[in-house]
């Protein structure tokens, strides 16, 4: 099984670019710095992750990514590595994106909503229900008598 999850946040804007056939497909490449767990002296505090995606999903990158957003991941491991100028190999993997969220509220990074694989539209926009009162906490206030619609009880 080759399946990762990584939380942490673009160290540059997404570099978008569209395959020259005759769908245009969209390809977007980033990367995410990932805090690492137990920080020791003289060792790095994060972990950098190159990141691809395509289509639907490289457009919405393109559209809400920047530079300092908390996005979380889902994807796979690939090799990525080559041959340089010398003849020398260079090993390196890269992250095929399947999932991405945000991974913050919309009032801390900005922007909000979620895109699945599947998916175009975000979640916020696709909730059937309404929007946050200004409490600004990042949660929602659940209407009275909507008990029967929750599929939780």
């Amino acid at each position: 099984m080759n399946r990762v999850i990584l939380m942490g946040r673009l160290t540059r804007d997404p570099e978008v670019r569209y395959a020259q056939n005759e769908n245009g497909t969209a390809v977007a490449r980033f990367s995410i710095a990932v805090d690492r767990r137990f920080k020791r002296d003289g060792e790095p505090d994060a972990d950098f992750f190159n990141c691809t995606c395509f289509g639907k999903q490289a457009e919405f990158t393109e559209k809400y990514l920047r530079k300092g957003t908390k996005m979380l991941i889902t994807g796979r491991i690939q090799n990525d590595n080559y041959t340089n100028k010398d003849g020398q190999t260079v090993y390196s993997v890269r992250v095929m994106v399947d999932e991405m969220e945000f991974a913050e509220s919309k009032n801390a990074a900005g922007n909000g909503g979620s895109f699945n694989a599947g998916s175009t539209q975000d979640s916020a926009s696709s909730s059937p229900m309404p929007a946050p009162s200004g409490a600004g906490d990042g949660f929602m206030n659940i209407p009275d008598g909507i008990d029967e619609e929750l599929p939780f009880n």
